[in-house]
């Protein structure tokens, strides 16, 4: 048994927050108790004891010596929070962990270790692997591999083979192996007939699309705005173009299939109008928003170079802007970090030959609290809730919420005290935001009842 005490509880599926004590059983992984503040205390024999908030005294009632005799065998651990907020365990639906095929970079240990540093206790990954998660023997070996590492690992499966745009993938049989959705993500869809047939199988399979938004017939080179950071490098870049007018297109097929789509790493304030204009017409459309397209904009390539470049890449101030607002108002569901690791080597290549992406997942929380928290656009509450619940329901885990009898996936953070962003557990490190300091520091992650990190 585990009991955290005087922790901040804040809870996005009931709305609850306040000070409580949650006790935890260890064996099970589940939620045993949640009371108020005090009202859960430990006997001698490892029983319980009730605190009679009314007249402030202790009483071993014997209907707490049974609950507590049931529920602890031995004296349970106790770790004293002082306050610090406890929250259900993020939740990441738009992670690269490059495993198979591309290990060098990170893999599925790496990328747990990562995950739980961060305070996330579930991930799915996407599927642009080799080989590609387009058939059961990979998704098996991605499964398989997750069930070895401390937190819970899912997987999206490809829509098409090879991610080749051309033929689907048995999306039937793969979702009733475990694939827990569908993406090409990295590689947008670009036949639309294809489309449509994917948005029908998946809706009957009951799983979501997500899909990577960049048009290419509009690139010249990506992972750079064709704005200022573009005319910086004398390079043509990639205009914002070719994230509308895939958006344009996506969701209106969704609406019309009435298929659960996700709009993923939205970069552009015309796509977040499209889709806030969609939802208001159909509850199938979702979005989600990588913390480094709320945070930066196209004068940190210029900055930094390489390690801000992405796909899609990093805009103007307007459309950071637009992003958070459509965090703020609901038309973006939620927070998903798009972790892209790559090696020092492949990142020290020129501008036009480095490939996209940065790392993002134990930086993700603090980001958050920094920019979105503490500048006042969202409660932590609600920031949780992008973080945890909104992306667990769309994936239909059971995560994202504290409850009795519910899962122990909970995470520890401190949102006021600093760290320094240097080392890193995944094996990567391309991100822009080493050496600077950062408020919210993740003190434990608990993952099935277990601590799986310790700040």
């Amino acid at each position: 048994m585990l009991i955290l005490k005087n922790g901040y509880m804040l809870d996005p599926a009931s709305g609850t927050e306040g000070y409580y004590d949650i006790l935890i059983d260890t064996e099970s992984g589940k939620i045993a108790k949640i009371v108020p503040q005090g009202a859960l205390m430990k006997d001698r024999a490892g029983g319980v004891f009730v605190h009679n908030a009314r007249d402030g005294v202790v009483s071993a009632t014997e209907e707490g010596i049974k609950a507590g005799r049931e529920f602890c065998t031995d004296m349970p651990e106790e770790i004293d929070l002082n306050g610090q907020i406890v929250a259900p365990g993020l939740v990441d639906v738009h992670v690269h962990f490059r495993d198979p095929g591309f290990t060098h970079k990170e893999d599925i240990h790496t990328g747990a270790a990562a995950a739980a540093k961060g305070g996330f206790t579930s991930v799915v990954l996407m599927a642009n692997t080799k080989p590609a998660v387009d058939n059961p023997d990979t998704l098996a070996y991605v499964l398989d591999k997750g069930k070895e590492t401390d937190i819970h690992i899912h997987t999206c499966a490809n829509v098409t083979m090879g991610l080749q745009g051309r033929e689907l993938t048995d999306m039937e049989s793969l979702s009733e192996q475990g694939a827990a959705g569908f993406t090409d993500d990295g590689i947008p869809l670009m036949d639309e007939t294809l489309l449509r047939a994917a948005l029908q199988r998946a809706a009957k399979c009951g799983k979501p699309v997500s899909l990577h938004e960049e048009n290419p017939a509009f690139i010249k080179n990506n992972g750079v705005n064709a704005g200022k950071a573009a005319a910086h490098y004398g390079i043509g870049g990639s205009p914002r173009e070719a994230e509308i007018s895939m958006v344009e297109r996506d969701l209106r097929i969704a609406m019309e299939e009435k298929a659960n789509l996700s709009i993923q790493h939205i970069s552009t304030k015309e796509a977040v109008e499209l889709v806030r204009q969609a939802k208001k017409r159909s509850s199938h459309i979702f979005a989600e928003a990588a913390p480094h397209h709320f945070t930066l904009t196209e004068e940190a390539v210029i900055r930094h170079g390489t390690l801000a470049k992405m796909n899609p890449p990093l805009r103007e101030e307007a459309d950071r802007l637009a992003i958070i607002e459509g965090l703020r108002d609901g038309t973006i569901d939620m927070i998903a970090t798009d972790h892209a690791p790559h090696s020092a080597e492949e990142k020290a290549k020129p501008l036009t030959e480095a490939p996209s992406g940065i790392i993002g997942l134990e930086t993700a929380l603090s980001l958050g609290i920094r920019e979105l928290v503490d500048k006042g656009y969202l409660s932590m509450m609600e920031l949780i809730g992008k973080m945890s619940l909104a992306p667990a329901k769309l994936y239909h885990l059971d995560a994202g919420y504290l409850k009795e009898g519910g899962p122990a996936d909970l995470v520890v953070f401190d949102p006021k005290k600093e760290w320094v962003v240097k080392e890193f557990a995944s094996k990567a490190a391309n991100s822009p935001f080493v050496g600077e300091t950062m408020p919210g520091v993740v003190n434990y992650t608990i993952c099935g009842g277990k601590v799986v990190y310790r700040g």
